[in-house]
C-alpha cells in the first residue's frame, strides 16, 4: 500500500460521507478492481506523474490545501514545469474546482486554474 500525503488527510466532512457511503454501497470496490494497474516508467516503484506548465501571469501561489484560504507554501513562476502527483476537488478559483497536488521539491497544492497539463492527465487522489 502506497504512503499517503499529509496534505490529503483533513479532507472535507462531505468527501468522507461520499466516499464513506460509496464504499458502503461497493461501488468504490468494483471500480477499483477494474481499474488497470498504473506501470512507473524506467522501472520505478512509483505511480506516472503528470507534468504541467504554470499560465498565471504573475505565477502561483502554492497551498498547504486545496483552497485559497490555506497557507501558502510556496510560488512557481510563470512557465515553470512542475510535476503533478494527482488531482482533487477543492475551493473554486475562478470557476474551477480542481487542484493538483505537486510533488516537486515538497508537498503543495496548486490550482489547476492556473496549471496547463502537458501530456497525462494527472490521477485521482
Amino acid at each position: 500500500m502506497r504512503p499517503r500525503s499529509p496534505h490529503t488527510r483533513g479532507l472535507t466532512r462531505t468527501f468522507t460521507r461520499t466516499l464513506a457511503a460509496t464504499a458502503a454501497s461497493g461501488t468504490l470496490l468494483t471500480a477499483l478492481a477494474a481499474a488497470p494497474a498504473t506501470a512507473a516508467p524506467h522501472g520505478g516503484d512509483g505511480p506516472v506523474r503528470s507534468r504541467g506548465v504554470v499560465t498565471a501571469i504573475g505565477g502561483l501561489w502554492l497551498h498547504d490545501r486545496p483552497d485559497r484560504g490555506s497557507r501558502r507554501i510556496g510560488f512557481a513562476q510563470r512557465g515553470q514545469i512542475v510535476s503533478i502527483y494527482c488531482r482533487f476537488p477543492g475551493g473554486p478559483v475562478n470557476g474551477n474546482r480542481i487542484w493538483y497536488l505537486l510533488g516537486d521539491r515538497t508537498w503543495a497544492w496548486g490550482s489547476a486554474r492556473y496549471i496547463r497539463v502537458l501530456g497525462l492527465t494527472p490521477r485521482w487522489c
